[in-house]
């Protein structure tokens, strides 16, 4: 087995650690903080036109205000159902509408809640650390499985080895690094 091999599976296991790191920092903007942001939406979905769409496909999406977001609907027949699937998620919000947009305030978030919402963010983030160890784990027995099909020798192997557990390091201090900051603005730290 020649170095480019090697170098394959460092890079599969790279991509692969960095897709669990995007999917909990996608799942981190979806935990609302105090602070208005048009990704808390990213959950709801309308009933419209006989199916349910994603919330950002039906209207435009602002944040005037840091605790106020604006839906804008395309076609202001969607009004009424937009508010009433805001309402339905489980985001504790309740919008209203002036016939042209519905307007969603973002409630300040009790001690508590936030506490709540800490401790959903440090499993989400957990989830992530393990998804990249068990990249880590794959890698690692394919590389002793090459070693043991004689395609690379123990140095290669220890190499190997060695070069995964830093990409592993990386990615972990990287999700680390992203849950504290998403701890930072939801307890005020």
């Amino acid at each position: 087995m020649d170095v480019n091999d090697l170098k394959g599976l460092y890079a599969e296991a790279n991509k692969r650690m960095t897709a669990a790191l995007e999917r909990v920092k996608h799942e981190l903007a979806g935990v609302r903080t105090g602070r208005a942001s048009v990704s808390i939406l990213d959950s709801v979905h309308v009933e419209a036109y006989g199916a349910r769409m994603p919330l950002n496909q039906l209207a435009s999406l602002s944040v005037p205000e840091p605790t106020l977001i604006v839906a804008q609907p395309f076609d202001p027949s969607q009004l009424g159902a937009i508010e009433k699937a805001v309402r339905a998620s489980d985001l504790g919000l309740n919008p209203s509408n002036d016939g042209k947009v519905v307007r969603i305030p973002i409630p300040s978030l009790t001690e508590e809640r936030r506490k709540e919402l800490s401790r959903h963010v440090h499993r989400l983030a957990e989830e992530g650390r393990n998804s990249v160890r068990q990249v880590r784990r794959d890698a690692n027995e394919r590389l002793k499985k090459l070693l043991k099909d004689h395609k690379i020798s123990e140095d290669d192997e220890k190499k190997g080895l060695d070069e995964v557990q830093k990409l592993t390091d990386h990615q972990v201090k990287l999700i680390d690094d992203v849950q504290k900051k998403k701890d930072a603005d939801l307890l005020g730290k």
